[in-house]
């Protein structure tokens, strides 16, 4: 941003390799969200020939504004590509084209639920038959000094270097660069499985969270009635005051004592991705579920009254649940089978 800018000083967290973000052709997020759905298809072990008939869904809060509402350091843009790199499809026009995807397309812009809402999209168009396997992606890329403004505006940044959401006097987020993918297919053949995926609104406020957690409230129970039970949770978390104060009515309201989850809010590490977090969330729960482990918690943490962050990693000992909430009451849950 520059010394020079009003955010120079605020905590956040980034991609560290720039030159993976440069490309004349495609924008700075678009490049982020080619690096991951790469990784992940290689991953998977998918051929050219099981990608031409997958289905795509890219998850993006923000969509192409990081290099659009100003130039991005040390890129050098074809003129042709203009209009291309201002789209938010245009990460999921360029997957398709690199990769030779040729399946169902589409682009989820949910806020911050987004990532998670494009698995759950999906998972819907493996049910359905639409494919024989899906590739999600979310990418968001919100450092930014318009964007930046504008959450500062909103009173929604953090000033403190130790994120720490359920703390009394937790007032924002780290906002952080971030790009995610997950590949699977309709047949599981082992290891972490994606098991369930459900979604509603709040209907109440554009920017707030109702004082008694609203509807994510049965959107758990919901999932609890057809998972049976819940071993762990990864709460959206995002240090704002407004969530601060929401999760544990909604953690009580849910979970009587004795019936608790362990909690694992995963941002203390990655900051806030907008549009990315939860698959980039999701992403790294599978990875540790893959050696049937959860992520401990940072060591200085605030657990909310009644439930625990564990501080080493611990056995997965049953399905995970993975919350996402989007600006204007959007609620994403995804469930996980170790």
């Amino acid at each position: 941003l520059g010394e020079d800018s009003p955010h120079a000083a605020r905590p956040a967290a980034w991609i560290g390799e720039r030159g993976l973000l440069l490309h004349r052709k495609w924008s700075p997020a678009t490049m982020a969200a080619l690096h991951v759905a790469r990784e992940a298809v290689r991953d998977a072990g998918w051929s050219a020939e099981d990608l031409r008939d997958a289905a795509l869904v890219v998850g993006t809060s923000r969509g192409n504004a990081a290099g659009w509402l100003g130039p991005w350091p040390g890129r050098r843009p074809f003129k042709l590509m203009a209009a291309s790199n201002t789209i938010h499809s245009e990460p999921a026009s360029a997957i398709s084209i690199e990769l030779g995807i040729t399946g169902p397309n589409h682009v989820t812009a949910s806020g911050c639920a987004a990532g998670l809402d494009a698995v759950g999209v999906a998972m819907m168009m493996l049910k359905c038959g639409l494919a024989p396997r899906a590739l999600a992606v979310a990418v968001d890329l919100p450092l930014v000094p318009l964007l930046l403004d504008n959450y500062a505006a909103s009173g929604l940044l953090s000033s403190s270097f130790q994120p720490d959401p359920y703390h009394p006097e937790s007032s924002g987020f780290i906002p952080g660069e971030g790009a995610a993918a997950i590949a699977f297919e309709s047949v599981h053949e082992g290891g972490p499985s994606l098991v369930y995926h459900v979604s509603n609104s709040d209907a109440s406020d554009p920017v707030g969270i109702p004082g008694d957690g609203g509807n994510t409230v049965p959107l758990l129970r919901k999932a609890l009635e057809s998972i049976g039970r819940c071993h762990a949770i990864s709460p959206h978390a995002t240090g704002t005051a407004v969530q601060g104060r929401a999760d544990p009515v909604i953690l009580n309201r849910v979970f009587p004592e004795g019936a608790r989850p362990s909690l694992h809010p995963l941002k203390p590490f990655t900051g806030h991705t907008i549009g990315a977090s939860g698959l980039l969330e999701s992403v790294i729960l599978a990875r540790f579920l893959r050696d049937g482990q959860l992520p401990p918690n940072a060591d200085y943490l605030t657990a909310p009254p009644g439930f625990s962050l564990p501080r080493m990693p611990v056995d997965a000992g049953g399905p995970v649940f993975k919350l996402s909430h989007g600006m204007g009451g959007h609620n994403s849950l995804l469930v996980i089978s170790p």
